[in-house]
């Protein structure tokens, strides 16, 4: 068997072991260490990758950044900072049909740009927005969709842990992936709030109001916000400035994200353990997928499959603009069954190489920053579309009164304002790129 058709059939063997329940990690890593074997003939190549491929996969600089966000959205969550959020876009918008949803879009916007977590924004935003929905007689489908549909704000507006991962991969900038993050990230909460506006309209029942607030009490609750602003602006203003590298700002927002929590009489002794307990297993899951996917990687990179495939795509003579949509088209389907992680580490090394011989008329720089945002998008959208939507679960699970087919039916508007807006992000690519032109 030639090493080409040894790197194919490890592509799907590597999805069966997945559907049959062995962790993502273990089952990247086995099938690339037996692969590489199989190419090689030899056992040398494979002791030099238990040798040299831990440590060089772990060592990459740019992966420090996760654990860095991951305990600063844990510190931000005991901060208290999504309740404040929350409050804050309910005091303005509470009144106003649909409002309080709206209120929960809002506030997961903001949470998520100091966690960068998208089942991390839906969980926490859940446990304070879900109660106010209930107790102003929303619908258990549109309140489960609209807070589902709000944590996926988690990873696409900036920090995100996902573009990192994107930023390690494909070699791009993890600051400039950042800017191209932030209109997207914008579009999308406004794409969600004008769902909501359309819901409550075509299904009057299924939202109430909130009592008009005097705007002495709004002002009150906005400035009460101040500690999310303070972290944003230092964390993200500071990479887009040139002030701070990612790890530097990651490192500060964490920092400050503690202090922040520690005056605000949150944190003891107990619950410091547990925030860093919690970033430390979650850390541990990711570090394993991206060391499974970097034995994975280096046995496809042997077989040929990835420069195969270009190749091939190059010399066909396909429209660019049709492969782009059957390559999304193909991760909207993945992410029915596979969490966002797993897919971008297994997909984009084969995928990546691939696009970049198609001319979409942008540099391989830009192209790179629109491609992974774009990839961003869809995956986010995989954590909403039933039947596997990661979020939908989280979410149902803390709304014990509502079926899981309401939920399901509550978050499909969302899931089609997402395809809406990964279309005109397709069809304009100025729209992600215009501040990484703006400022470099």
């Amino acid at each position: 068997m030639s090493d080409l058709a040894l790197g194919l059939i490890g592509i799907p063997l590597v999805l069966i072991l997945i559907f049959l329940r062995i962790p993502i990690g273990i089952a990247m890593f086995g099938v690339g260490i037996v692969g590489t074997w199989l190419v090689t003939g030899s056992f040398n190549p494979l002791l030099g990758q238990f040798k040299n491929l831990t440590y060089s996969t772990y060592a990459s600089y740019s992966l420090s950044v996760v654990p860095l966000f991951l305990l600063m959205g844990q510190f931000a969550t005991l901060g208290g900072l999504s309740a404040g959020l929350f409050n804050a876009a309910a005091a303005w918008l509470g009144h106003k049909r649909g409002g309080v949803a709206m209120a929960a879009i809002g506030a997961s916007a903001g949470f998520g740009a100091i966690c960068g977590s998208s089942l991390a924004t839906a969980a926490t935003m859940g446990q304070v927005a879900l109660p106010e929905l209930k107790k102003y007689g929303y619908s258990g489908a549109l309140a489960t969709g609209a807070v589902a549909a709000g944590g996926t704000l988690g990873i696409l507006i900036p920090p995100s842990i996902i573009l990192v991962i994107f930023a390690v991969l494909t070699e791009q900038n993890i600051a400039k992936l950042f800017m191209g993050a932030f209109a997207p990230g914008v579009l999308a909460a406004i794409g969600y709030i004008i769902v909501i506006a359309i819901y409550v309209r075509v299904q009057p029942d299924s939202g109430g109001v909130r009592e008009r607030m005097p705007y002495g009490q709004r002002f009150r609750e906005l400035f009460r916000t101040w500690p999310v602003l303070a972290i944003f602006i230092l964390v993200i203003g500071g990479i887009y400035a040139g002030i701070f590298t990612p790890t530097e700002a990651a490192a500060i927002g964490a920092a400050g994200t503690f202090v922040i929590a520690l005056s605000a009489r949150s944190l003891d002794r107990k619950a410091i353990v547990q925030a860093c307990l919690a970033t430390a297993s979650s850390t541990a899951m990711i570090f394993l997928i991206v060391l499974g996917a970097a034995a994975l990687n280096s046995f496809l990179a042997l077989s040929q499959v990835p420069q195969v495939m270009a190749a091939w795509v190059g010399e066909q003579g396909f429209n660019p603009w049709l492969v782009m949509i059957l390559v999304l088209i193909f991760y909207l389907v993945m992410g029915c069954v596979m969490d966002s992680l797993s897919m971008i580490l297994l997909t984009v090394p084969i995928i990546y190489p691939m696009m970049t011989v198609l001319d979409f008329g942008l540099t391989p720089d830009e192209f790179g920053i629109w491609f992974g945002i774009i990839v961003l998008i869809v995956v986010e959208v995989g954590l909403i579309t039933p039947p596997v939507g990661m979020n939908l679960f989280i979410i149902h699970s803390m709304s014990p009164g509502t079926r899981l087919s309401e939920t399901y039916r509550g978050v499909l508007p969302f899931v089609v304002s997402d395809i809406v807006r990964t279309a005109i992000l397709v069809a304009f690519p100025p729209i992600t790129l215009w501040l990484v032109w703006m400022l470099y």
